[in-house]
């Protein structure tokens, strides 16, 4: 570029970044960004939230905690993606007091959580089993914002499955529904299994009507868990209907689909 006369600018040393932290070499990334300084090219948020982003997905809190102590002393506030990133990581690691404590110091600092930042600590809840602080969170939504989504239920949801609490899974779907949102292929899967687990066959029957009521394109994975659970139950005839219902509705047959049948 530059024996061409063209002097790169912030875009370029922001995509030179990127490519270093998705390649694991974060190391030359921090040499990249030392030399937007050394240019008078002042690196910004989001060239910074790249940086802190690679070591966080490597597990690496204290270096991306380095990073952001960096990012404080060029004043640079971090933003909701910064604090995001710090949260993901101590969830991944299923340090949750950790995660919690970023969280409040987010908005300590006056940066407003987005559904990203809630559904990455409901989604720490869950993994963590910790049922009442995810629900506490849920509720701290619903009354303050922002809008939930689709990914904030499925999420919440998925956890009440895992601990076998069928009746309050089903009581959020209702609300889920009540609030607009439409059930997609992902609560189908959760939600199916969760009541195959239970013995609940009948239910599950009808959350899968319901669903292909709904025109909702169900995939593989929805009728794969359906069957394992009809044909473990007993329910063979019912589970070789299903099966055979398959190529009707055009979706190939999978390994586990022939194996369960």
């Amino acid at each position: 570029m530059k024996k061409q006369g063209i002097e790169p600018d912030v875009v370029t040393y922001i995509i030179l970044v990127d490519v270093h932290c998705r390649e694991g070499m974060v190391s030359e990334a921090k040499d990249d960004v030392g030399t937007m300084i050394k240019q008078g090219i002042e690196p910004d948020v989001v060239t910074y939230n790249i940086l802190v982003d690679a070591p966080c997905r490597e597990g690496m809190v204290s270096e991306a905690e380095d990073i952001v102590d960096a990012i404080i002393k060029h004043n640079i506030e971090p933003n909701v993606v910064t604090y995001s990133a710090l949260i993901n990581c101590h969830c991944l690691q299923n340090k949750m007091y950790k995660a919690r404590k970023v969280f409040q110091l987010m908005i300590k600092k006056g940066c407003a959580p987005d559904i990203f930042s809630y559904n990455i600590m409901i989604n720490g809840y869950c993994e963590a089993k910790r049922i009442d602080e995810e629900m506490e969170l849920f509720h701290e939504i619903s009354q303050k914002g922002p809008i939930l989504d689709i990914v904030t239920h499925n999420t919440l949801m998925q956890g009440m499955c895992k601990l076998g609490k069928i009746s309050s899974t089903c009581e959020l779907l209702m609300k889920m529904i009540a609030f607009g949102q439409v059930p997609n292929v992902v609560t189908c899967s959760f939600l199916s299994n969760g009541l195959c687990k239970c013995d609940k066959l009948e239910e599950a029957l009808e959350v899968f009507q319901a669903m292909r009521n709904s025109k909702l394109e169900l995939d593989i994975v929805c009728y794969n868990i359906l069957i394992d659970g009809l044909c473990k139950s007993g329910y063979i005839e019912v589970g070789k209907e299903l099966f055979h219902k398959l190529s009707v509705n055009g979706l190939k047959l999978g390994v586990y689909t022939f194996y369960n049948d």
